[in-house]
């Protein structure tokens, strides 16, 4: 087979404006946090991020669209602005098996919650007055749970998923122990640490998704003659 050439590296014009985008974006996330989602408008984000209005516009969008592009950010994290599923896809090629899939799973958890559940919280509470935001969060979850069915099909393709599950119930699973609202209830209002938090989701979704051993009926002493 011919060899794959490689990706052009960026132009300057495209570096460029992949800079300009990250900081409207880091801009937004400070403001968004700081002031709330209804008080910080697109002239202060532009303001703060040193552009003018239109480049924000331009860049992103419009407020709803700074906000899911805030909630990406923090999702890639140091990684951004790839997108989470595609570095994701290569961690998982490091899991050979089913146990090895879920420990990936849960450290990833509590790697993203903290970046996430704070930026959530916000969408949360902007919804209640905000019909575009209420549109955002119901397809961020939606987005979510595509994704975990995505891990469920790699279970499964490790015969590691407990046959009592179809794909959509086992991407229910996840989406229902990872969800930044239980990550919130645990760690920020109960004060879980960290370190509990990912042992709970490992030992959670080992016991939900990973086949069981059959139990065994302890061994009948034999009395002695």
């Amino acid at each position: 087979m011919p060899a794959v050439k490689p990706a052009p590296p960026p132009s300057r014009r495209q570096t460029q404006a992949a800079a300009t985008r990250a900081a409207i974006v880091a801009a937004a996330q400070v403001l968004f946090m700081r002031d709330g989602y209804a008080a910080a408008t697109i002239e202060a984000i532009a303001r703060q991020a040193g552009v003018a209005m239109q480049t924000v516009y331009n860049a992103v969008g419009k407020k709803p669209a700074l906000l899911n592009a805030v909630l990406d950010a923090a999702a890639s994290g140091p990684a951004a602005p790839r997108p989470v599923a595609e570095f994701m896809e290569e961690r998982a090629a490091g899991s050979a098996d089913g146990p090895a899939f879920i420990a990936l799973l849960a450290d990833w958890l509590a790697e993203v919650q903290p970046r996430i559940a704070p930026v959530f919280r916000l969408i949360d509470q902007a919804a209640a007055d905000h019909p575009e935001v209420a549109a955002l969060a119901q397809a961020r979850a939606e987005q979510r749970l595509r994704n975990y069915a995505r891990a469920a099909r790699a279970l499964k393709a490790r015969e590691a998923l407990a046959n009592s599950y179809t794909l959509e119930e086992a991407a229910a699973v996840v989406w229902s122990i990872g969800h930044p609202q239980v990550y919130r209830m645990l760690v920020t209002q109960q004060g879980w640490t960290l370190a509990r938090y990912r042992d709970w989701v490992h030992k959670a979704l080992l016991a939900a998704l990973l086949p069981q051993a059959p139990k065994t009926a302890p061994a009948k002493s034999r009395r002695r003659a």
